[in-house]
């Protein structure tokens, strides 16, 4: 038996098993750790019946012949032969989150002026991929109280959802969520004007 374990922090590990199923007849598997969308990777262990072997960066693959026989040595894949080898079942993979960024003003719910040209984009995803799930979650620096902030974070994701249903996104397709200051993108002490942490993160999946 061929058997197949990952790191449970990985957010996208995708196996890549060719030529045959994964069974006792199968001639050949083979095994490609890919990152996820933002780059991050995890880790896989290949086993057999007689051994196994680590995958722990992007792109290394290994292959097994067979349940007798140990996984080869691990080896790093071009791009070019990942695309080119495994071109089919790339094309099965379904599409990633897309994900957003918008900034707001300090103590507001007005968006910055750049994060306002941001909105035509999201739209763009939004139609392009037909989307019926998008998630809006609003943020907060840690200037004022707890609930001061989650009240404000609440009050942005809001503002962003009402934005989005005016340009014709069903409200039923989005979720609002928030955090308040709980999960900042830069972390600092209390009562501290961060702009980064001033934000709603939209995703399109």
């Amino acid at each position: 038996m061929i058997r197949a374990q990952w790191s449970k922090n990985i957010l996208l590990l995708i196996f890549l098993a060719l030529l045959f199923l994964l069974s006792g007849c199968a001639a050949k598997t083979t095994v490609v750790l890919l990152p996820d969308p933002d780059g991050k990777v995890g880790h896989v262990t290949v086993s057999t019946d007689v051994g196994s072997t680590d995958i722990t960066q992007a792109r290394e693959a290994t292959t097994v012949k067979g349940r007798e026989s140990l996984p080869t040595s691990p080896k790093i894949l071009s791009s070019d032969a990942i695309n080119a080898e495994f071109s089919r079942v790339l094309t099965m993979l379904p599409s990633q989150p897309v994900h957003f960024i918008l900034y707001f003003e300090g103590g507001s719910t007005d968006l910055t002026a750049e994060s306002r040209q941001t909105l035509p984009a999201i739209l763009e995803s939004i139609n392009n991929r037909k989307s019926q799930h998008i998630s809006v979650i609003g943020h907060s620096d840690t200037v004022g109280d707890n609930q001061y902030n989650l009240q404000l974070s609440q009050e942005r994701a809001a503002a962003i959802r009402r934005l989005l249903v005016q340009q014709g996104v069903a409200s039923t397709f989005i979720t609002s969520t928030s955090h308040g200051e709980e999960n900042p993108l830069v972390k600092t002490a209390d009562n501290v004007n961060e702009p980064k942490n001033r934000r709603v993160e939209v995703v399109v999946k």
